[in-house]
C-alpha cells in the first residue's frame, strides 16, 4: 500500500467521525496520531501489506472493529 494512501485513509476516517488528527516526522518514521492515540511507520513510499493492516487495526478502538474494509 502506498503510505500516501495509508495516511490518506486514516485522515479521512478522522475527520469523518470529528477526530483530531496530527502527523510528524521522527528519524527513520513518520508518525500519525489520531485524538491522542499515536503509531509510528517506517518512511517509504511503499509500506508493506501486512504493516498497513496492523496500522489501520490499531485504530480499531477509534474508528470501529474493520473500519478499514
Amino acid at each position: 500500500m502506498k503510505q500516501r494512501d495509508l495516511v490518506r485513509r486514516i485522515r479521512e476516517a478522522a475527520a469523518g467521525a470529528g477526530l483530531s488528527y496530527e502527523t510528524g516526522h521522527g528519524g527513520s518514521h513518520d508518525w500519525l496520531s489520531v485524538d491522542g492515540k499515536k503509531v509510528a511507520f517506517p518512511r517509504h513510499s511503499e509500506i508493506n501489506e501486512l504493516t498497513a493492516r496492523g496500522i489501520l487495526k490499531f485504530f480499531e478502538d477509534k474508528f470501529g472493529k474493520d473500519w478499514w474494509k
